[in-house]
């Protein structure tokens, strides 16, 4: 579950977390605030360790009292190869605050449903991109193709 004031803009590829694939994302990302009074800014390596990749971040102090979840958390619901359809969670105090579906097309490298909230939307970009790099690596090699064919 990531911050909801969370804007990720790059991946983190070896920022120290022991399973990064475990994180909300999909992995650590980099990216600045959205909250009230912190537009934009960039928060430091403990507070992206501590608070932004993984929500719940009543410690933060950027963290705005008045807000609508404390946390969004994503999932695949269904991967049918080329359409992949995203579940998301919004919580707050570790209950459903909202839930939906995004779906994306995967040849055309479009959404077909996406989330209104553009922070929301991000998250959901990133969360995608982890899984597609994970799809990759882990599809099973092709038999019928031989070396210098």
């Amino acid at each position: 579950m990531a911050c909801p004031f969370f804007v990720p803009t790059r991946k983190l590829d070896d920022a120290g977390w022991l399973h990064p694939a475990r994180l909300p994302l999909g992995g650590g990302w980099q990216g600045h605030c959205s909250a009230p009074g912190h537009e934009g800014a960039e928060p430091s390596d403990q507070d992206l360790h501590q608070y932004c990749n993984l929500g719940y971040a009543s410690g933060c102090s950027w963290l705005p009292q008045d807000r609508s979840c404390d946390a969004v958390r994503f999932s695949v619901a269904h991967d049918r190869g080329t359409r992949l359809l995203l579940g998301f969670v919004c919580e707050s105090g570790h209950r459903p605050a909202g839930h939906g579906m995004l779906e994306f097309d995967v040849p055309l490298e479009r959404w077909i449903t996406s989330h209104p909230d553009a922070r929301i939307q991000r998250m959901a970009e990133c969360y995608l991109e982890s899984y597609l790099l994970r799809r990759i690596h882990s599809a099973p090699a092709d038999p019928t193709l031989r070396p210098n064919s």
